[in-house]
């Protein structure tokens, strides 16, 4: 009788998405994509459309084209968003290459949700590869409907035209694993001792979600919460104040408060003079950590009084963040190995 045959696994990091350049053709694209999802949007469709595609895809990619010109090959080649999540996924096969799951060969692969390369693409290539077992691994710390879930919709809408189906797992989200929490501490101190200056206040910001979301259930504040709650207590003996707030408002709806831009200015006001703020859910810097909190922000503090301000780098492909990474996937292929 034959043994089994040894399972063949792949894994498949994701993340938001990036335009592929900062003109306007590339950058509506990536919008029209992105802003036509139903989980990002809620609007209904008859009422969205004609402002989506007569007023927002006519103004906003000009405006977001030169947000993404002032961070265009920041860390690495175009998009910094793109370059650290390939550098991720090299740095992963090549741990596994060297035997840190044992002896199991695992193949891994990159996409984004929005953009390219897409999740249809990549699954097609695990599959060619012979990849039976597939683990999804959806970047986003915290859970949300308009991230994580998004997803799970794009990998099963793949599977849909398939015949032969791999087996999947999707690895949960992670707002107070501990290892995740040690490393964004330890990334907070290491950035810290680079200062000439000490931090009166840490704020930590997380990207908004429309406030309606979170009143239909939505976890995502909550989860938030359990981040900032788990990195403040890892961090009591190192900062004076922690704060939390939320950025990236788009639209005139309530969004999750209180407002990045706003927290900034009146911490200033307030005679703070010494700013410094991480970005905890964003695992790669992008236009949302680089440029609106590090270039934008940065202005409104110091026009409001504020001196000195740093912005902490993303986990990135750092030692500290692949070690989140690693964890996650060595709990999560548990039994497949």
């Amino acid at each position: 009788m034959n043994a089994p045959s040894e399972p063949k696994i792949g894994i498949l990091l994701v993340n938001l998405g990036t335009p592929d350049a900062t003109d306007f053709w590339s950058v509506r694209r990536y919008l029209k994509e992105f802003l036509s999802d139903p989980r990002v949007i809620e609007t209904p469709r008859w009422l969205w459309w004609p402002i989506l595609n007569l007023i927002i895809l006519t103004i906003r990619p000009s405006r977001s084209g030169k947000a993404y010109a002032s961070i265009w090959n920041r860390i690495g080649e175009g998009s910094p968003l793109r370059a650290v999540t390939e550098a991720q996924a090299k740095k992963l096969a090549a741990w596994i290459a060297a035997g840190n799951l044992g002896a199991h060969p695992a193949r891994v692969e990159w996409a984004m949700r929005y953009g390219k390369p897409s999740i249809a693409e990549k699954l097609d290539r695990l599959t060619a590869a012979g990849c039976d077992r597939i683990l999804i691994f959806p970047l986003y710390p915290q859970y949300s409907a308009t991230t994580t879930a998004t997803v799970s919709d794009a990998v099963f809408a793949a599977l849909e035209k398939m015949r032969v189906q791999p087996a999947l797992r999707i690895v949960p989200a992670y707002p107070d694993d501990p290892v995740y929490i040690a490393a964004l501490a330890q990334s907070y101190r290491d950035f810290v001792r680079t200062l000439n200056f000490v931090p009166d206040v840490l704020l930590i910001s997380f990207h908004g979600l429309p406030k309606s979301y979170a009143d239909k259930g939505d976890p995502y504040p909550q989860q938030c919460a359990a981040t900032f709650n788990a990195l403040a207590a890892a961090l009591a003996k190192d900062v004076k104040l922690a704060k939390m707030s939320f950025q990236s408002r788009f639209g005139r709806a309530e969004w999750l408060q209180p407002y990045t831009a706003d927290t900034v200015q009146s911490l200033a006001r307030d005679g703070c003079k010494n700013l410094v703020v991480m970005a905890p859910g964003f695992t790669a810097d992008c236009v949302e950590t680089l440029e609106e909190i590090d270039i934008e922000n940065r202005h409104f503090f110091r026009e409001a009084g504020g001196m000195n301000y740093a912005t902490v780098p993303c986990l990135n492909d750092s030692a500290e963040g692949m070690k989140v990474i690693y964890h996650l996937i060595a709990r999560e292929l548990q039994g497949w190995l």
